[in-house]
């Protein structure tokens, strides 16, 4: 995965809150402790403390507080989560090959990411969707690469975007309970994955 991902990703959550703009945003998330705001703001963290982390190589960097300012207006919340997005996505795309970044899961690299950032993404703006009561469905080949890149021991006979938010313990599937923890395998892809459900 890489950069035009992180940024197809943002774009699909601004396609499917932007309209929203004008709902109530500081309702909570069902399932989350969190405000649409504040869902939205932390997906736009996230992008930038991969692309911080990511540029800091192999040591953890605890220097910088980071933090979106949740009472921003709708619109401008979706504006930096598409920057932030951009930041990382020109990160991503600028590492040289083999580059890897600390990230608590694992040693990424850029693909890794790139894929954490789409997982991110996609799953908080569906998060985000639900408390506005809107649907949320993103590109079935984006759902299908970001959930072959961050959990390989995920279901493939499914519909990706019904796998990955499995994946992420937001629903069951047929045959299999929903998830009350997740992990994300982020090394790169010929290290062999250290979890399962």
């Amino acid at each position: 995965m890489n950069g035009a991902d992180i940024i197809d990703a943002a774009r699909e959550g601004r396609a499917v809150l932007a309209p929203a703009a004008d709902l109530d945003w500081t309702v909570v998330v069902p399932d989350l402790d969190w405000t649409v705001a504040h869902t939205v703001a932390h997906a736009a963290e996230g992008c930038l403390w991969y692309a911080t982390d990511f540029s800091a190589g192999g040591e953890e960097l605890n220097t910088m507080e980071l933090r979106v300012r949740l009472e921003s207006p709708p619109l401008e919340l979706l504006a930096t989560m598409e920057a932030f997005a951009a930041v990382l996505a020109r990160v991503v795309d600028g590492a040289p090959p083999g580059a890897l970044g600390w990230h608590p899961m694992g040693m990424a690299d850029g693909s890794g990411f790139a894929a954490m950032a789409c997982d991110e993404l996609l799953i908080h703006s569906d998060d985000a969707a639900r408390g506005l009561g809107l649907a949320f469905v993103p590109a079935s080949e984006l759902c299908r690469r970001t959930l072959a890149r961050l959990f390989p021991w995920a279901p493939t006979d499914v519909d990706p975007w019904d796998g990955l938010r499995w994946a992420n313990g937001r629903m069951a599937l047929p045959g299999r309970a929903r998830l009350d923890q997740w992990h994300w395998h982020c090394a790169p892809l010929d290290d062999p994955p250290d979890y399962s459900p």
